[in-house]
């Protein structure tokens, strides 16, 4: 993909696969976004990493892990009071599988 510009077709493949409804004008915009960042990748291919060590972070900081301890707990009686909606003693939340539309 080096200095090649995405056809539409494929841009609108791809925004097909990932849901996304875009305008004439979307697809010329994400094409050309889209072939900047694959020509960019090609650039990094490139480089010579012989002997550099892979790191998680450029900060070298870790997780803190704390224990996994119970902290207070919420009364049910106020948790109903606050609850978008309720079917006391459980909360109603929208359905994220299925046909739910996700979150």
């Amino acid at each position: 993909m080096s200095g090649q510009t995405l056809s539409n077709d494929y841009v609108r493949k791809v925004a097909k696969l990932s849901r996304l409804n875009l305008t004439d004008e979307q697809v010329r915009q994400y094409g050309a976004q889209m072939s900047a960042v694959l020509g960019y990748m090609n650039r990094l291919r490139e480089l010579d990493l012989e002997g550099t060590e892979p790191m998680a972070n450029v900060g070298g900081t870790t997780n803190r892990l704390d224990e996994d301890v119970p902290g207070q707990t919420l009364p049910n009686a106020a948790l109903m009071k606050i609850a978008p909606d309720s079917m006391a003693p459980f909360v109603k939340v929208p359905k994220v599988l299925g046909d739910g539309g996700g979150a």
